[in-house]
């Protein structure tokens, strides 16, 4: 029987139905000082001793009694009977109450003479300076920061009772392997119990990790009720989509009651949230991006509503790159890289698919699409919530176009001073983004019909645009196969292509014409990969036979490689951007000798043009 959502409820319907099944009291726990970082105060926080307990010197200097400098002056100076020498820190002694700094005191063994009076209490801490005892230190709800763990410590305070929620997080699956383990054929590494632990401890929560359970229903009830027993949460991993190994929402429903299965949002609408025991219990999506939309819209809310203050995040205006649909009637949230190019904020979309993990890794924010909404269109402004701090999204630097390996080198030297984005969307597209002001650099490697690199392309699709070019290198492209395979092979063998307007597909279709051979006579043409190593994982992977990439990518697989030709890979960039502080860092970092020897490194680049400038008119 296929199983089926019976009912997706609304992701805005979703706090109330939090709100009235569950009856969310603080829980609470006493923990030692030094592990109290990042939590929140369950109660406010009391001086336990006042700080200083004790009047102290703030001056190096003499301990006197003020009223014993009256009518001390230049023409009147006065030798003290009563004076103590003190330093700064010192304990004021007992009778005396205020300090003379040492420059203002003239000294003749155990004589001090002064020249002006002083008031009382000066130079003197007293005590209660900074706290007195009984006053509050931090408030309730206050999540505890790094530097003031020392003044809690000195204010008397050993220990604190902050908020919690106990979280029990059991990954279901049999083609899991644990953490720390390589996967094999079929098998995957159980990793989304560690990024629901991450993420809920850092909101304060505190997190166990059960062992892998198995698809079998009965050892999954086992432990959801174990995990039910032991703490306030229970998260159930991966099992609630409609698949025959899918039994999440089934045991669910034995052990309690389902509250709703299936959620109006993209990614994460399996999600199951549950009743057991009076305890709430989440069907966490197996697909990685549906798991973390689960994490921040449904259960940072529970927490919320457990006490836990949520941190809010950042927001700000863009103008989308590329227009994006989205099914009426439900909540979309697309990752997105944002950066300031001028004077304005652009988001360039990353892949949308549920498995893709490293569109996360690449986010540094996220767009949210209503239900009633049928997209977004290209230009269009959209709020982008930011999963940085700002003044790292300020650091962002979006390059748009060509995909290089090469790229993830200069990614890595630039840092810590930019965070370079790049958009893997081919050549042409990347120089009419350049166009539209959509990113800072469009990296390129167009061969035009004068036989030309780049410079044919932006004087037809970027007229009376100041830009110049930027050289990373000279690179070999060729045939990645197993078998040694050269162009006049590819039409009795499975091809796999790079998209249309990429430079590596240009380059391809005029070898074809030089050489009469049709693109529909290969196999495959029509199939398109985004980067040269998917190219070569494609070939590596057995599902084609050959393809089109630079050397260092099928290099790198240890794939054989027929060389095609020579071009020239180059950065094209707005003149007026050139001065930006971003830019100036990563012409640096391709100029430097450490990019040069990572090239030499990877193979198939010819660095003697290397950080080369050239301008068009």
């Amino acid at each position: 029987m296929v199983k089926r959502y019976l009912e997706v409820t609304p992701l805005e319907k979703v706090p109330e139905v939090l709100a009235a099944s569950f009856a969310l009291r603080p829980v609470t726990v006493r923990v030692p000082l030094p592990e109290a970082v990042g939590r929140v105060t369950a109660a406010p926080l009391f001086a336990r001793f006042s700080q200083p307990e004790v009047h102290l010197a703030a001056m190096d200097g003499i301990a006197v009694r003020a009223g014993e400098t009256l009518g001390a002056d230049e023409q009147h100076p006065l030798t003290l009977s009563h004076a103590v020498r003190v330093n700064t820190g010192n304990v004021l002694p007992e009778g005396y109450d205020a300090v003379i700094m040492i420059e203002e005191v003239w000294q003749e063994g155990e004589r001090y003479t002064i020249r002006k009076p002083v008031s009382p209490w000066q130079h003197v801490r007293p005590v209660g300076e900074d706290i007195g005892v009984t006053e509050m230190v931090v408030p309730s709800r206050h999540r505890i920061r790094a530097h003031e763990v020392g003044a809690l410590a000195a204010f008397g305070i050993r220990d604190v009772e902050v908020l919690t929620v106990r979280a029990g997080i059991v990954p279901t699956g049999s083609e899991l392997v644990p953490f720390g383990q390589d996967p094999g054929p079929g098998q995957v590494v159980e990793s989304n119990s560690l990024l629901a632990a991450a993420f809920l401890e850092v909101l304060g929560a505190r997190c166990t990790r059960y062992p892998r359970v198995p698809d079998d229903p009965p050892l999954i009830r086992d432990a959801l009720d174990r995990a039910v027993r032991e703490n306030d949460l229970a998260i159930v991993s991966a099992g609630s989509s409609a698949g025959t190994r899918d039994y999440t929402a089934t045991v669910i429903g034995e052990a309690g009651e389902v509250l709703f299965h299936g959620v109006a949002m993209k990614p994460g609408k399996p999600v199951i949230l549950g009743r057991v025991q009076g305890k709430p219990v989440i069907g966490l999506p197996g697909y990685p991006l549906s798991a973390l939309t689960v994490l921040r819209e449904i259960a940072a809310p529970l927490l919320g509503l457990w006490g836990l203050p949520l941190p809010e995040e950042e927001r700000l205006t863009a103008r989308v790159t590329r227009s994006i649909a989205s099914e009426p009637g439900t909540t979309e949230f697309v990752l997105a890289a944002v950066a300031r190019v001028g004077d304005r904020w652009v988001a360039e979309p990353l892949s949308r698919g549920a498995g893709v993990q490293m569109a996360a890794v690449r986010a540094n924010a996220y767009l949210r699409i209503d239900p009633a909404a049928e997209g977004v269109e290209a230009g269009s402004p959209v709020t982008a919530r930011l999963m940085v701090p700002r003044a790292e999204a300020e650091q962002a630097l979006l390059l748009t176009g060509s995909h290089d390996p090469s790229l993830d080198h200069l990614a890595d030297l630039v840092r810590p001073r930019v965070d370079l984005h790049a958009a893997s969307s081919g050549s042409l597209a990347g120089l009419l983004a350049l166009g539209r002001g959509e990113c800072h650099a469009a990296p390129t490697h167009l061969l035009g019909p004068d036989g030309s690199y780049n410079t044919w392309y932006l004087e037809r699709y970027l007229p009376g645009t100041g830009v110049d070019l930027v050289c990373v290198a000279g690179r070999e492209q060729g045939v990645v196969s197993r078998d040694g395979l050269g162009l006049a092979d590819l039409p009795s063998h499975r091809f796999v292509n790079r998209q249309k307007g990429s430079g590596t597909r240009m380059l391809l279709d005029h070898l074809l014409a030089e050489r009469g051979i049709s693109p529909s006579s290969i196999l495959g043409y029509h199939r398109e990969m985004t980067t040269h190593l998917a190219v070569a994982l494609a070939v590596k992977s057995g599902e084609a036979d050959c393809g089109i990439c630079v050397y260092s990518a099928a290099k790198a697989l240890g794939l054989a490689f027929v060389p095609i030709g020579q071009e020239r890979y180059e950065l094209a960039i707005r003149r007026e951007q050139m001065p930006d502080a971003r830019i100036r860092a990563l012409v640096a970092a391709i100029r430097s000798p450490v990019f040069r020897d990572r090239l030499a490194a990877m193979g198939g680049y010819d660095t003697t043009l290397t950080g080369v400038q050239r301008g068009l008119p």
